[in-house]
């Protein structure tokens, strides 16, 4: 007899990608959607795909995920955000896992779609993503952007993807680039940590030369160019933005 299994989201106008997610997953024994605030149909799409809703105020990404992962009636929990779902391969290794756990967590590659394809090198493959556990022995961190899961037991790999499309164009993208960017800084001036000339010049240069030449991130073509720029531009930025913080003395 395999495990239960509950399927948790967060969402906050979501519409536009959650359908395809949620038919994806109509197999598991539980779907639950935690909303935090919803002004267009995202909690009557999940309602039809009979989630239960849950409206819950926004906590930051850790603690509304873990807030989520409280929510759900089993132990065995896979997390998704708004615009994944797991490949047919991915899907059915789940299925698997589930009669027989071996470990407490399971992470897979996320394999992201931007400019119109999926990549498959540098920053944007594999990408690992620890989403499936046991929330007896893992949970996720409490950092308000950049969450992560904190598992206590053994952890192993799957080899399945789980796809990554957001649908945003380069402008929207920019824009949640640009919210994370501050939301890292903030987190990083509450721990104390500084940033001088050194981390705003060499950040960016190590990133470029890790993910695109060392990675192979230029194979992706052009999407793989204009995605590591980004991702440059917000190391750059993230350590400008806590420079910016110490120098105005901020208060939290």
């Amino acid at each position: 007899m395999r495990e239960p299994l509950s399927v948790v989201l967060i969402t906050k106008n979501a519409a536009a990608q959650l359908e395809k997610t949620l038919a994806s997953v109509q197999w598991a024994d539980e779907i639950v959607v935690v909303d935090s605030g919803s002004t267009d149909e995202t909690v009557a799409i999940a309602s039809a795909y009979k989630a239960k809703v849950i409206h819950q105020d926004w906590l930051g990404f850790g603690p509304q995920k873990q807030f989520a992962v409280q929510a759900a009636s089993h132990d065995w929990v896979l997390c998704l955000d708004a615009d994944e779902w797991p490949s047919a391969e991915l899907t059915n290794q789940i299925k698997q896992i589930l009669n027989n756990p071996q470990a407490a967590a399971y992470r897979f590659a996320r394999s992201n779609r931007f400019m119109g394809r999926f990549l498959k090198h540098g920053e944007g493959y594999p990408d690992w993503s620890l989403r499936l556990f046991d929330r007896r022995q893992a949970r996720w961190s409490d950092d308000v952007v950049h969450e992560y899961v904190q598992c206590d037991g053994a952890v192993e790999k799957l080899s399945g993807d789980l796809m990554h499309e957001s649908g945003e164009d380069i402008a929207l993208y920019l824009t949640k680039q640009n919210r994370y960017t501050s939301l890292q800084a903030e987190m990083l001036y509450k721990r104390g940590k500084k940033a001088g000339w050194s981390k705003l010049v060499f950040s960016p240069l190590l990133r470029f030369t890790k993910f695109y030449l060392v990675r192979r991130g230029f194979l992706d073509g052009l999407p793989g160019l204009v995605h590591i720029s980004i991702g440059c531009f917000n190391s750059y930025i993230k350590y400008a933005k806590l420079n910016e913080l110490h120098r105005l003395g901020k208060k939290y």
